[in-house]
């Protein structure tokens, strides 16, 4: 199974990437296959069914909106996050869903998206399904799709496939690697970085011109939501009523800069504004890039904020060198782990996106490939067993202070394996093994239910 670092990087909006992003897409894809199957024009109702965590949490995550959305023709990475409420609004009102974006059908959100609170697909957690029905009431269509972390999407025909058989092969690409051995070993056998290598496998897919202007793209998005948290105010939406904290902060430090000269710990106000201001951002249904998901969708961007702000020599080439590390390492996860909270607890989105930043910082901070996979270690091992218990199902409580502290915790892990030799006693990929296990042995009420942990421990009114 061969990735692309756009796999890992997709441009969406909030609150999550299996809980928003995916279903968008799934709802999107649904409505691709009615008009492959030249049943979109006789198509008189649509039903979803949501299952088990985008059943717990979906409310609060917006999975019902971004479903909607879907099926409204909308796609992930080209919705106005500005004109999500009037559409949602004007299909309540009116009680009619514009299909695909194209014709009015009558939908009632009581009926036609159902809640499945105490039922599990046994394919995974994140479990939906969609039905088309003909004016008598016979099924046109029906699927089975699972939002398995990070935006990705299978139906129930492509989970019956090899991950081979529904994605790019690894013989595709010239340097194909399944774990952190194979790859730290084909950077030694080719003389190259791992940042050098993993960008000729973009070779296979687009230019090089093509690769730069995608990644500086993805960097562009990630600063433009970095900024209009800064400056957006406000409570969040979804009613714990959390202030918006990243503009106040954001005053505070760029009216009195000396302060800085007196704390040399000021940059790290600023690495906590960073990662608040783009989780506020997702919070409140803004555009976001998955990182490799929505929930930790701060971390990277605000290391490599750092990066860019406050490291002496920072240029265009290093950001995206630092994207690609970055990539190469979710990539590791993606394949011999998971990236979704739902399967894993937050040590899979928080915990990855930590390891990603902390080994992509260390690369362009002059770190060899072997220092580059010791600070990767290091980032995930000091987040094994961290849970996903977000209050009231909002990608608000812990989840956006616990991305300053995962970003925080990156730039420590490559400041740590840069003052070392590169050898240690854990590799990256007994980490990752680590997390998988410790995954399956969390028990399903700190997997982004909201049935336990700080979910149930706290008032959320």
């Amino acid at each position: 199974m061969s990735l692309s670092v756009f796999d890992l990087f997709k441009i969406g909006i909030g609150s999550s990437s299996s809980h928003t992003v995916g279903p968008m897409w799934a709802s999107f894809r649904f409505i691709q296959e009615l008009k492959d199957r030249d049943v979109f024009a006789s198509t008189a109702r649509v039903d979803a069914h949501l299952y088990g965590s985008l059943a717990l949490t979906g409310k609060g995550h917006a999975t019902d909106v971004a479903t909607l959305l879907g099926l409204m023709g909308e796609r992930p990475d080209l919705t106005d996050p500005d004109q999500v409420n009037h559409r949602i609004e004007l299909l309540r009102s009116s009680g009619a869903l514009m299909l695909g974006g194209e014709r009015p059908i009558p939908f009632n959100e009581t009926d036609n998206l159902v809640f499945h609170f105490t039922h599990f697909l046994a394919k995974h957690p994140n479990g939906m399904e969609l039905r088309a029905f003909d004016s008598a009431g016979i099924i046109l269509h029906q699927q089975t799709y699972y939002s398995v972390g990070g935006g990705f999407v299978l139906s129930e025909p492509e989970t019956e496939q090899s991950s081979e058989d529904r994605t790019r092969r690894d013989d595709d690409v010239p340097y194909p690697f399944r774990n952190a051995q194979e790859l730290l070993a084909l950077c030694k056998e080719h003389k190259m970085t791992l940042a050098q290598l993993v960008r000729e496998n973009e070779k296979t897919w687009r230019s090089e011109d093509e690769f730069r202007q995608g990644v500086l793209n993805i960097w562009q998005v990630m600063d433009n939501c970095i900024r209009r948290g800064c400056k957006e105010t406000g409570e969040l939406p979804g009613g714990l009523k959390i202030k918006r904290r990243a503009a106040k902060l954001y005053k505070e430090l760029t009216e009195r800069p000396e302060a800085g000269f007196k704390d040399q710990l000021t940059v790290m106000d600023w690495i906590n504004l960073y990662a608040m201001a783009v989780n506020e951002e997702n919070a409140a249904g803004g555009r976001v890039v998955t990182a490799p998901t929505n929930g930790a969708a701060g971390v990277i961007p605000a290391v490599l904020a750092y990066y860019d702000r406050f490291i002496p020599n920072s240029n265009e080439e290093g950001i995206i060198n630092f994207l690609t590390v970055a990539a190469a390492i979710g990539m590791l996860y993606k394949r011999n782990a998971s990236i979704s909270a739902a399967e894993v607890g937050c040590q899979g989105e928080i915990g990855v996106a930590c390891s990603m930043a902390a080994g992509a910082l260390c690369a362009v901070l002059g770190g060899t490939n072997e220092q580059i996979e010791n600070a990767a270690e290091i980032g995930m091992e000091h987040n094994l067993g961290l849970t996903c218990d977000p209050i009231g199902g909002l990608v608000q409580v812990p989840c956006i202070e616990r991305n300053t502290m995962g970003a925080v915790k990156a730039i420590n892990a490559a400041r740590l394996a840069l003052r070392g030799s590169g050898e240690h006693h854990v590799s990256l990929d007994s980490v990752i093994e680590t997390m998988r296990q410790t995954g399956m042995d969390m028990q399903a009420k700190y997997k982004e239910t909201s049935t336990g942990g700080l979910a149930v421990n706290v008032v959320n009114c």
